[in-house]
């Protein structure tokens, strides 16, 4: 039996959300998404719902209120989240920010693709699944 898998994706932008679920979807109906549209609501959750510990965060890096770097930042503060693999992703992939990102702790820097397809093979990878799993 497959373990269900669980992301928070945190993204100001309504379609790359979107983008981002659908890919997720097609990859499997054993991952789990919440989203919030910005660092602020994020950390709000995640401080109201203590329960709640995500396998895998997806950050977009510029955003407004909190950007990507500061959310980052505020999320290696909390303890339960040590497990949790976080992924910053940005329509650029300026060596200094993919650089400092890794320094505070990001498992991995995504390059927003063009194509959905992409995006798709880059989440397979990310969750380690040989296989598309659906039901």
């Amino acid at each position: 039996m497959l373990k269900n898998l669980t992301c928070l994706v945190i993204d100001d932008d309504q379609d790359d959300q979107e983008i981002f679920l659908m890919c997720i979807h097609k990859i499997s109906t054993h991952i789990e998404c919440t989203t919030k549209n910005n660092g602020v609501d994020a950390l709000c959750l995640l401080e109201s719902d203590i329960a709640y510990i995500p396998d895998f965060i997806f950050i977009d890096v510029n955003m407004p209120k909190m950007n990507g770097i500061d959310c980052l930042k505020k999320l290696k503060t909390i303890d339960r989240l040590s497990e949790t693999k976080i992924y910053m992703y940005s329509t650029t992939s300026e060596t200094a920010t993919v650089n400092e990102t890794a320094h505070l702790g990001a498992d991995g820097f995504l390059m927003k693709p063009a194509k959905t397809a992409e995006l798709k093979e880059k989440l397979i990878h990310i969750f380690n699944l040989t296989t598309v799993i659906t039901d």
